[in-house]
């Protein structure tokens, strides 16, 4: 199934191009399919070159989906003309005095890791969004500055500035291969890496939240957060073939003080073609994520963020219901448990908000209390996703 964008969009010709799949807004009006409504919050400079390889992946899975482009309020960009950002972003106030919601949203990264978070000036806005997704997005991924913010805010995980910049393409190992974002991984794999900072291993791993993806030389990669039901990555799988390779020329052009990028030319070589070694897994691990939404989110969209329900086999969803259930438990005296007796064995978990006031995000940060009740599948509705939805915060 084709990825769903405007047709005078420049990611819409240059993923056509590839052979990527591709359908107008128009095109896409004439199914009668429910997309999965994919959000990228794009807060990188050279705004086109980021659709397109945000667009390449999520293009490549065999779902709809129709990808929102988003973009902060008040910060204005300096590399990209207005005509585009007005033609095709939508500002994130707007998105939340609408009350969309989203099947999924990616946070990019940004080239701003030498500021405190206190000092980025749109921050206060990213806190808003980061509360924001607990209640209007089912599945968040945050990347690189846009996962380092996110696993901050929620679990006081710092950064740290490195000696030099960690910058090339670098072995990672896979430590979570059982992990549904990781189906089809090998052990061993290279992803590229571009940043000043680092998330430490120790202080992860102090906040209760699994490292699915490591490396000895960089360190954590990929991290889950199932509480928040966000996944944290630190590197750069969506990179095209020569990003690294423009980065590398600009500081070079500028003077800057940089390495050449670690295995990425041959023979460390900058005169010869880079080659690609981490496509294939860039595009396994978004395949993957967005599998797990579909299988995951509700059906009816205002369900996002209120409503959890699982249609997947019940070897799967029944361990990830013991591990809901044993969150819940540990919450002492802020849950009110109920259970029902399943009529059939292919049961589903829904989370619903006991009562619901005018600011739901308020209630979720506090976490007051919930009910928790197992009920019987009913019928799959027709459309592109089944009625589903996520892990429990």
């Amino acid at each position: 199934m084709p990825i769903k964008l405007p047709s005078n969009l420049p990611a819409f010709d240059v993923l056509d191009k590839e052979g990527v799949s591709v359908m107008s807004e128009h095109a896409a009006s004439r199914q009668d399919i429910r997309p999965l409504r994919i959000g990228l919050l794009n807060l990188m400079p050279k705004k086109v070159d980021t659709e397109i390889q945000w667009a390449r992946l999520l293009g490549s899975t065999p779902l709809q989906i129709e990808l929102c482009l988003i973009r902060m309020t008040e910060h204005d960009t300096k590399h990209t003309a207005a005509a585009h950002m007005e033609a095709f972003y939508k500002p994130f106030d707007e998105i939340e005095a609408s009350g969309e919601k989203f099947d999924g949203l990616i946070i990019t990264g940004a080239p701003i890791e030498h500021l405190p978070y206190e000092d980025v000036d749109y921050f206060e806005e990213l806190r808003r969004i980061f509360d924001w997704t607990q209640t209007h997005v089912h599945s968040t991924f945050g990347v690189c500055w846009g996962g380092m913010a996110m696993i901050w805010y929620f679990h006081g995980v710092p950064k740290h500035m490195l000696p030099r910049k960690a910058f090339g393409c670098v072995r990672h190992r896979n430590l979570a291969p059982s992990s549904p974002y990781l189906r089809g991984f090998s052990d061993d794999l290279v992803i590229p890496v571009s940043r000043w900072t680092e998330c430490k291993r120790d202080e992860i791993r102090a906040a209760g939240l699994p490292i699915l993806i490591d490396s000895d030389e960089t360190g954590p990669a990929l991290v889950e957060d199932p509480k928040h039901r966000a996944l944290y990555i630190f590197n750069h799988f969506e990179y095209d073939n020569t990003t690294l390779k423009g980065e590398y020329d600009r500081d070079v052009e500028a003077g800057a003080p940089i390495n050449i990028p670690a295995n990425y030319y041959p023979d460390d070589d900058p005169s010869r073609e880079p080659q690609n070694r981490w496509r294939s897994h860039g595009h396994l691990l978004y395949g993957n994520w967005i599998n797990e939404i579909y299988q995951t989110t509700p059906y009816n969209s205002e369900d996002i963020g209120f409503r959890t329900s699982d249609h997947r086999p019940e070897r799967i969803r029944s361990r990830i219901s013991s591990s809901i259930l044993d969150r819940l438990a540990t919450l002492k005296g802020a849950l009110r448990i109920k259970s029902k007796s399943s009529v059939t064995s292919k049961s589903l978990i829904s989370v619903e908000p006991i009562s619901e006031g005018p600011d739901m995000r308020t209630q979720h940060r506090k976490k007051k209390a919930i009910s928790v009740t197992q009920t019987t599948e009913g019928s799959r509705p027709s459309g592109g996703v089944t009625q589903m939805a996520g892990i429990v915060q």
